[in-house]
């Protein structure tokens, strides 16, 4: 059995039972969702749903990864996104959640954080792993070579941009999940074609990890991720794509992802130049797509094939 058909069963296998013995107890100590009463209406349902089921992704990627580390040391720079990034939406999730503080983690205290965990990513890689500051140009599939500061800023950007977009993306039944697996997919299949062993391992158990959540957060949803969980798989679709030189192709594969955020950062935007106006009837633009009458499911599935469709085209260039 190949290296990512392995990787890819433990980590459904041991999603699966650990989902069995986490979400009972999410729901026993009353670790539920709160929804947001201007959404939309069919929602409302979701009130009481267990959530920080993150934890049950964030345990077994990282104890995966941990695992191979040993022999695989580039997997170091994975587990300090991936690990890094979930302990802070962990933080958020357990002083709004457990602790019942409205407010959650400061967004200043947020950034902080998640600007620490990116200094930590970037040093290794250049210090440590020294693995250059090149990457791919799509389409030419050439290397480009960028100056230390460049690649710096660039790179720090791709952390926390795709950190914050998966995290924003989170907002329906098995909606992340699903297209964090699909992009991992994609990610996997360029990691065998460049013969990239660690990336293999990553890809394959971020995919794995991820079907056996759907199992649990698919319509209905038994158990949301919190942020615990979008960070952490936003660390780790980052980190495969910058350790492959792949960040640019986010821009293609990660589609829905961006509409996602753009459509909240031009919602917001608006809304203070107009004092209370709104493009979107809500902010992601998939809320919105609801609010216009589409189904739930129906907009789960169709920002899942735009995301295969993205994927595709970004094989073939």
């Amino acid at each position: 059995m190949n290296t990512q058909t392995l990787n890819l069963i433990i980590a459904f296998v041991a999603t699966f039972i650990l989902g069995l013995i986490i979400v009972p107890r999410l729901k026993k100590f009353k670790v539920e969702q709160v929804v947001r009463d201007d959404g939309p209406k069919s929602h409302l349902k979701k009130n009481g749903t267990p959530t920080m089921g993150g934890l049950i992704m964030l345990i077994v990627i990282v104890a995966i990864l941990a695992f191979n580390a040993v022999s695989h040391h580039e997997l170091i720079l994975a587990i300090v996104a991936i690990l890094g990034f979930g302990i802070i939406g962990f933080i958020d999730d357990y002083k709004k959640l457990i602790k019942k503080d409205t407010k959650g983690l400061s967004p200043l205290k947020k950034i902080i954080g998640l600007f620490i965990v990116t200094a930590v990513f970037i040093v290794l890689y250049i210090n440590v792993f020294n693995l250059g500051t090149d990457i791919i140009i799509p389409v030419l599939n050439q290397p480009l070579t960028l100056s230390l500061g460049a690649f710096v800023v660039f790179t720090a950007f791709i952390l926390l941009a795709t950190s914050n977009a998966v995290n924003l993306t989170d907002g329906l039944d098995g909606l992340a999940s699903g297209v964090v697996a699909i992009i991992m997919t994609f990610f996997t299949v360029s990691a065998i074609k460049q013969n990239n062993t660690e990336m293999i391992i990553l890809g394959s158990t971020t995919v794995g990890t991820c079907l056996g959540f759907l199992i649990f957060n698919i319509h209905p949803a038994h158990v949301f991720m919190g942020d615990t969980g979008s960070l952490a798989l936003g660390g780790a679709v980052a980190s495969i794509a910058i350790i492959l030189k792949m960040s640019l192709y986010l821009a293609i594969v990660a589609f829905v992802c961006i509409i996602d955020t753009l459509s909240v950062i031009l919602q917001v935007g608006y809304f203070k130049i107009t004092k209370g106006k709104r493009i979107f009837k809500m902010a992601p633009f998939h809320h919105h797509l609801e609010l216009s009458g589409m189904k739930e499911t129906k907009v789960v599935i169709i920002f899942w094939v735009v995301t295969a469709i993205c994927c595709f085209i970004a094989y073939l260039i």
